[in-house]
């Protein structure tokens, strides 16, 4: 599945909200990447990422997060993860349980793992 982003800047707010719309994995991350770095870029006190039509989140994207949270952190600004579907919440909720831990051997098992559990909250 592919990847959609929009960015709207909102400089009266000091808001980029960045619109995922599809699937964050392997082959999707490096163009979210480029595209979140130009969010970034605009230097805004808040970064929203709006996942009300992200389908699918991978350990890919999740590192792609994760290193813009470092940077925002950095320059003393902040990120945030709005309207997040149960699914894709359950993946936040696991890794923020289990911020230090490595449980998975490799990418590909971590990728398995959250499918299942992204799969299994969808069924629901």
């Amino acid at each position: 599945m592919e990847l959609t982003t929009h960015i709207d800047l909102d400089a009266d707010k000091s808001l980029a909200r960045v619109a995922l719309i599809g699937s964050l994995n392997t082959d999707t991350a490096p163009g979210f990447a480029l595209r979140l770095d130009e969010a970034i870029a605009a230097e805004m006190d808040l970064t929203v990422l709006d996942m009300a039509e992200l389908d699918y989140i991978s350990s890919a994207g999740l590192r792609v997060i994760f290193k813009a949270a470092k940077q925002i952190k950095g320059a003393e600004r902040k990120l945030a993860a709005a309207n997040r579907k149960p699914h894709i919440d359950k993946v936040f909720e696991i890794l923020k349980a289990l911020p230090d831990i490595a449980v998975f051997a490799d990418d590909s098992e971590m990728d398995e793992y959250l499918t299942a559990m992204q799969d299994q909250v969808r069924d629901e």
